[in-house]
């Protein structure tokens, strides 16, 4: 697989944008500074940027639990969604959302649900409103192998293949449903295989592998765009981090964890870039720095945002209807 070089490190830039987002993020949840649950993707950042590499303006997409790299890639700023994460008023949601609710409708990211696997219904209205408009949208729908276990996941399926409706359905295969392993949970190896009850194919590849990410995502996409109907894309990867910040996540064995860790995206990219001169250390760094620079601009912008008032909590109850607080 060939991909040039000033795409790589675009890839590059991206992946560790969402790393050093994610870690400044758990950094201050511990110090008791986000709100809610925090729920990470922290060794999950080849699955997220190869896969919206193929998202294009007036496409859809529902992340999941742990996709605020996700809301990066649709082009929202990372000051609106670290704020939004912090609960503050210039957050994309105004401090409504936080961590795992993070939307940004204009620029097609219609946000996540906290029950699981919700948002398998709604791709198919978002699919076939794109299908009747004829406008070539395609909606991306990341879930993760817990939710395959769930009735939305197979009627979303259904429909879809009776249909033919333009889906990519991202499962993201990390390998456990909270403490649950796919492999206690599931029969099939490949989960992307459970789609040919349905007639959506299925297409297992190495999540953490960037390049091998795109060109499934690239494929299945083309294949929605051209009105062929939803693909399945399973992307094998593995969560860093416990369920939420601060799970220690005891049910993993630390071997497991030192192992996955080795196989970091980041690091497999990086070493790519370095050893056919691509690119040399003093170019990474500078990438990397520039990305530093991005992400302490975006806290220092969180924390010195106002936060929502009593006010802002009584708007955007019901449409057209006004609430007023006792």
């Amino acid at each position: 697989m060939s991909t040039d070089k000033q795409t790589l490190l675009d890839y590059y830039r991206k992946m560790v944008l969402i790393r050093r987002f994610e870690e400044t993020m758990e950094e201050h949840a511990r110090k008791g500074y986000i709100p809610g649950f925090l729920h990470l993707g922290i060794g999950q950042e080849a699955a997220q940027v190869g896969t919206m590499a193929s998202f294009q303006p007036g496409d859809y997409v529902l992340p999941d639990h742990r996709s605020h790299g996700v809301c990066l890639m649709v082009g929202t700023p990372t000051r609106e969604v670290m704020a939004e994460i912090f609960g503050k008023k210039t957050g994309t949601n105004g401090g409504r959302g936080g961590s795992m609710h993070v939307a940004d409708f204009k620029r097609g990211n219609v946000g996540n649900n906290a029950i699981q696997g919700s948002t398998m219904a709604t791709a198919c209205g978002l699919a076939l409103a794109a299908q009747v408009k004829k406008t070539k949208s395609v909606t991306f729908e990341f879930i993760g192998d817990g939710t395959v276990g769930r009735g939305e996941f197979h009627e979303s399926l259904n429909l879809a293949g009776i249909w033919k409706l333009p889906i990519v359905y991202v499962l993201v295969n990390n390998g456990y449903a909270i403490s649950t392993r796919a492999t206690d949970a599931h029969p099939l190896a490949d989960l992307a295989k459970m789609g040919c009850a349905y007639k959506v194919p299925g297409i297992t590849v190495d999540g953490n592998d960037v390049e091998a990410v795109q060109a499934a995502a690239k494929e299945a996409t083309d294949r929605a765009r051209r009105g062929d109907g939803a693909t399945i894309i399973e992307l094998k990867t593995y969560r860093w981090q416990g369920h939420f910040s601060g799970d220690p996540a005891s049910y993993r064995p630390e071997e497991e964890v030192k192992a996955w860790k080795e196989k970091c995206p980041i690091k497999r990219l990086r070493e790519k870039l370095l050893k056919p001169k691509m690119a040399d250390e003093a170019a990474l760094k500078a990438i990397e720095d520039d990305v530093e620079r991005e992400i302490q601009d975006a806290l220092k912008f969180s924390i010195d945002s106002p936060a929502p008032t009593i006010a802002d909590a009584l708007s955007f109850v019901y449409v057209g209807r006004e609430v007023t607080g006792k």
